[in-house]
């Protein structure tokens, strides 16, 4: 059914037909909304579960833990500080194979304090052993997580899922989305039937002393799993489109790629601006595309090379830095194609919206200007020079 619906809250419609059984979270901006319409939910009887009330994200990602280990489906959100406040039980529920589902609302990293949308929080927390899926608009943000679910519980996975959805952009924004009903839901999404759990009756240990004998295997293992989910996320979209109607291929996705002499490679929101700027250039014979990254982790490696091995100029956009160093998925990119015998000329790198600050079709503009023979690396755009002054860098 389609409804005109806010970002957050046709994300909580869909977690409410997926039937977890604990719910946690601590509000924060711009997640809050999510969490408001599932305690509502709770308190009106129309989704049968346990909200947990907490005084922090650290708490609310262990209760999450806790109701996982006990064998119950669970949720929980939050965006910026929250999830870096988390990050302590975010490692644990990986390590522990628990495949909690959260919603990451993307927003920037204080200080100096910003409420706004970048990528920075989850990006920040790409090594913990989750999968990360990034959503361009409403629609997906509401799919990915029945996609989630699916993944996590697979048998085979056993592994937490965050689903990447643009702060305000998307959580606030309003959109025509398609809402599953629940006998589709059930028919995609089995009820969950954990492997293992905390049970007096069979009594096992969860997240015992591991020590050099044993710890390096449990992380070989973790890193086998989500080479293994590249494989399985493309069957999960496919047997999705066959129930839903809506395709997705879940690793990556390419627009307008066939002929491209300059690719923008990009994730979340932005890509809707990107694609509206290959149309208006290949109207004026410019044979550019976009590559979307919709799974950052498991990074698609062969993915990525397949679709820009042949396309001359790339450019990457990050709504992400690692201060210091070079700009996290441009750096991803370009080792996709070290020692490779096809690999594009130039591999620019953006530095796109930190912030919140608008990403918009002259940006984008700009940056196809700057693919030229010379890279660059972490280009920042739409920069403005006048505040760099010595007061303002401190």
């Amino acid at each position: 059914m389609k409804e005109f619906l806010e970002g957050s809250h046709a994300v909580a419609e869909v977690v409410k037909l997926c039937k977890p059984g604990v719910v946690s979270a601590y509000p924060i901006t711009p997640q809050t909304h999510i969490v408001e319409d599932l305690a509502q939910m709770v308190s009106d009887g129309t989704l049968k579960a346990e909200f947990v009330n907490v005084e922090s994200e650290h708490s609310a990602a262990s209760v999450v833990l806790g109701g996982e280990a006990a064998g119950v489906r669970s949720y929980t959100a939050t965006s910026s500080q929250g999830l870096l406040y988390m990050a302590e039980v975010v490692f644990n529920i990986a390590g522990l194979r628990l495949p909690v589902v959260m919603t990451c609302a993307n927003r920037a990293i204080s200080a100096p304090i910003n409420i706004w949308n970048d990528h920075q929080d989850s990006v920040s927390l790409r090594d913990t052993g989750w999968v990360q899926l990034f959503a361009e608009n409403i629609q997906e943000a509401a799919d990915f997580h029945l996609l989630a679910y699916r993944l996590g519980e697979d048998k085979s996975m056993m592994l937490p899922v965050m689903v990447c959805m643009d702060g305000f952009i998307l959580t606030h924004g309003i959109e025509t989305v398609d809402i599953p009903t629940q006998e589709q839901v059930d028919k995609f999404l089995p009820p969950y039937k954990a492997l293992y759990k905390l049970d007096v009756e069979n009594p096992i240990s969860i997240g015992p002393l591991v020590d050099p004998e044993y710890y390096l295997e449990t992380r070989y293992a973790l890193q086998k799993t989500l080479e293994e989910a590249l494989v399985l996320i493309p069957k999960l979209t496919a047997e999705f489109s066959k129930v839903f109607g809506r395709t997705y291929n879940g690793l990556v996705e390419g627009y307008r790629l066939e002929d491209a002499e300059r690719a923008i490679v990009a994730m979340g929101s932005v890509c809707g601006t990107v694609k509206d700027v290959v149309d208006e250039l290949r109207k004026k014979g410019k044979k550019v595309g976009l590559l979307k990254i919709t799974s950052y982790r498991p990074f698609p490696i062969a993915a990525i090379y397949d679709a820009l091995k042949n396309v001359p100029k790339v450019a990457v956009l990050d709504r992400a830095v690692s201060l210091g160093s070079f700009a996290p998925l441009a750096s991803e990119v370009r080792a996709v194609f070290t020692g490779k015998k096809k690999a594009p000329k130039v591999i620019s790198s953006f530095v796109v919206g930190l912030g919140g600050r608008d990403i918009t079709k002259h940006s984008i503009k700009e940056i196809y200007s700057l693919l030229t023979a010379k890279e660059l690396h972490g280009e920042y755009i739409d920069l403005k020079p006048e505040l760099l002054t010595p007061e303002f860098k401190g």
